[in-house]
């Protein structure tokens, strides 16, 4: 019986373990592309998925986060991903951050990305920080 208990628990744990690697998200919806120091205007529908996404490569510092959640009736934010275009290291990748249309309106998003801002020691001057802003019209 204990082993029985003990096989079922690493079972459990191995499927929990198996779940957790890769992403998250399987359907980033309508892709919207972005850079940085830019303005995207992009519409989309009540109910549909979309993504914001940016070009990312940690390796030189990139590290872009959402600054702030939209406004929740327009629409509400799922999740961040990210993938790489290879496996080599060093390859540059996309950062996808991804949301649901909710009730018609607009709404600004704004990534941020602070280059170099967490390595170690600080480059002199600090990081360099820039913005994608996209604005989001639901209708």
């Amino acid at each position: 019986m204990m082993r029985r208990t003990a096989a079922a628990t690493l079972l459990g744990l191995l499927l929990v373990a198996g779940c957790a690697a890769g992403s998250a998200v399987s359907d980033y919806g309508k892709v919207i592309k972005g850079s940085a120091d830019a303005t995207v205007r992009a519409e989309v529908r009540p109910g549909q998925r979309f993504s914001l996404t940016v070009p990312d490569n940690p390796s030189v510092g990139d590290d872009w986060e959402l600054v702030e959640v939209p406004d929740a009736k327009v629409a509400s934010f799922i999740s961040e991903e990210h993938e790489g275009e290879s496996d080599l290291p060093g390859a540059g990748g996309t950062a996808y951050f991804v949301f649901n249309g909710k009730q018609p309106g607009s709404t600004e998003i704004r990534l941020r990305n602070c280059r170099m801002c967490r390595q170690t020691p600080a480059p002199e001057g600090g990081g360099q920080t820039v913005e994608a802003v996209f604005v989001i019209t639901v209708g």
